[in-house]
């Protein structure tokens, strides 16, 4: 008999079984990994980016649980000798009509306790980043870089030495929940527990729905993120980070320039409907899952909105030229040739039956289970403040 059984290895799943056994280290706590390793999908194919908490609406989850994540987050990593790169980031302006977006971005950096944000023209921007075009900008000081699969490393570290077992190749296939325990059947294994965390990423509407009879109403939309590396002899066309003003109707933030903790530059990411949900290359289809998408009448509504937005993401990824010109908004410099095809990540998106793509983290409750059900950016840097909140539910139950 387990205490807490903790569905998913990614970073979230294991700053959630870290901070349960840091409060309650007498409840025993198993983390079950379908891969070989942890860190696989959404936090292994990660940008590697300290958010600051510009972006997100003042008192909600993300706004919240960024800023506490990102002290938390740091704190460990001093503790732990992770290393990290606080370089600042910049956020560009670059046509008029986008300044009046960038006036909200600095509010709510501002409402969200953001010190040292800075309002900066053309002449500045030049300062920091010399080969930038635009017409205003913000400096986030408080932006960085860092490799979050060693980071969840270092949390399955610590995990394992508080006495948290961790089981990979294990994929869940059956979930029964009963009134005093749920049975967790896996590939290997049959598990009795008291407690499900949900934190399987995308695939944790599936582990959701299992917890419980009446539909969770919402699905995971998977949207993958295509990145292009930047030739080595055009890395000074970047020092840090440059992103653009993101769309305030879409949850993505746009192609931008991101500097890597090991080295070498990022151009991207795009944000096209992926065929499968672990599907990282165009060529990865699998036709029931791509079904289940197009069938959910969430996502037929978001179609419908916003058909022309993903058809030019569509098109972006097919052409390399395309991907450029947007690169070039920013940076008019950046040639085609100095991109090389770089890897591509798979964001869960959550999206509701009336077509709302869910803009705030998600956990669903039923009483033999916690379900985190959407965690998209800027989760990785929210990472142990969301385990901190999960944990907190967790605890209230024994």
């Amino acid at each position: 008999m387990i205490d807490v059984t903790v569905i998913g290895g990614g970073i979230v799943g294991l700053a959630t079984a870290l901070q349960i056994k840091q409060q309650r280290p007498a409840l025993s706590v198993v983390v079950l990994e379908k891969e070989n390793q942890v860190a696989a999908h959404q936090t292994g194919h990660n940008s590697g980016v300290i958010h600051s908490g510009l972006y997100y609406k003042p008192g909600s989850l993300k706004a919240t649980n960024c800023i506490e994540g990102y002290r938390m987050l740091l704190e460990f990593c001093d503790q732990e000798g992770v290393p990290y790169d606080l370089c600042g980031k910049i956020v560009v302006a670059t046509k008029p009509e986008e300044v009046s977006q960038l006036n909200t971005l600095f509010q709510r950096g501002q409402q969200n306790g953001l010190g040292g944000l800075r309002r900066i023209g053309l002449g500045e921007m030049r300062e920091i980043e010399p080969h930038v075009k635009g017409v205003e900008g913000i400096f986030v000081p408080q932006t960085g870089i860092i490799d979050y699969t060693q980071v969840t490393e270092a949390y399955a570290r610590k995990f394992r030495e508080l006495g948290g077992e961790i089981h990979v190749g294990e994929r869940v296939e059956q979930l029964t929940p009963g009134t005093s325990l749920s049975v967790v059947v896996t590939n290997k294994n049959r598990y009795e527990t008291k407690l499900v965390v949900n934190c399987a990423g995308l695939y944790s509407d599936k582990i959701a729905q299992l917890t419980q009879r009446e539909p969770i109403g919402l699905q995971i939309v998977p949207f993958r993120g295509e990145y292009f590396k930047i030739k080595p002899e055009k890395y000074y066309l970047v020092k840090n980070l440059i992103y653009p003003v993101p769309d305030p109707n879409f949850p993505f933030l746009g192609v931008h320039f991101t500097r890597m903790i090991h080295g070498g530059v990022e151009a991207g990411p795009n944000a096209v409907l992926a065929f499968q949900r672990e599907g990282y290359k165009k060529s990865d289809v699998n036709l029931k899952e791509f079904w289940e998408t197009l069938a959910w009448p969430g996502f037929q509504k978001v179609a419908a909105k916003y058909w022309q937005m993903g058809l030019g993401e569509m098109y972006r990824s097919f052409s390399k030229t395309a991907f450029t010109k947007a690169l070039q908004e920013l940076i008019p410099d950046i040639q085609e040739d100095d991109l090389i095809e770089g890897g591509a990540g798979v964001r869960a998106q959550a999206c509701d039956r009336t077509g709302g793509l869910l803009d705030d983290f998600s956990i669903i409750e039923t009483d033999r289970a916690v379900n985190v059900c959407n965690a998209p950016s800027p989760a990785a840097t929210s990472s142990l403040s969301i385990g901190k909140t999960v944990s907190a539910k967790v605890i209230a139950r024994f």
